[in-house]
């Protein structure tokens, strides 16, 4: 039997397994946040983008080609549309033409009524306003980006917060067990 003096090493022991999962929940949960500081830092820099192109002048345009395109990348797979476009518009007393619907141009897609709907919303000899970006005149997009990323930065911002709480209640330490051949365990019979 331990004297008073020292202490009971059989109530303090941690089982080597509780170690392992533990360790196995804080890097579970370091991931988990790692994840939401990637998304968290792509959000906000798709807003910020956004926002600055909301700030470009805008200016008057006239649409000069509206098309569609169809594209097959093998012949058994589906067909994929664009829709073509170029713009006019005027800078500085200069006229200058553009062919970007938005940042990333006019995306491929599969969905032909989608790439239709786009192609009626600007038919050859619309007027419409355009977005000009100051740092470099000839580039110029109909649509600037959505500034929903900045809006919905709070939901990876939970994954980050509930990420380092599981880390961080791993790696607490764990509250001790009592073994039943501890002098403490024997008086409680």
């Amino acid at each position: 039997m331990p004297s008073p003096n020292e202490p009971n090493t059989a109530r303090t022991q941690a089982h080597p397994a509780a170690s392992g999962g533990r360790w196995f929940l804080a890097i579970l949960g370091l991931s988990v946040a790692a994840l939401g500081v990637v998304f968290i830092w792509l959000m906000g820099r798709s807003f910020l983008r956004a926002k600055e192109m909301h700030a470009w002048p805008e200016v008057e345009c006239v649409i000069l080609t509206s098309e569609i395109e169809e594209r097959r990348l093998d012949p058994n797979s589906r067909a994929e549309f664009r829709h073509n476009l170029s713009f006019g518009y005027e800078w500085n007393g200069e006229a200058r033409t553009g062919d970007h619907l938005t940042l990333r141009g006019s995306p491929w897609s599969s969905r032909q009524a989608e790439i239709e709907k786009r192609s009626r919303e600007y038919p050859v000899g619309k007027t419409s306003t355009c977005r000009v970006d100051p740092t470099n005149a000839d580039f110029a997009v109909l649509k600037p980006d959505s500034l929903a990323p900045g809006y919905s930065i709070w939901f990876p911002a939970l994954f980050v917060i509930g990420g380092l709480g599981i880390s961080v209640r791993a790696m607490k330490s764990p509250k001790t067990r009592v073994s039943p051949e501890s002098p403490i365990a024997s008086n409680n019979r």
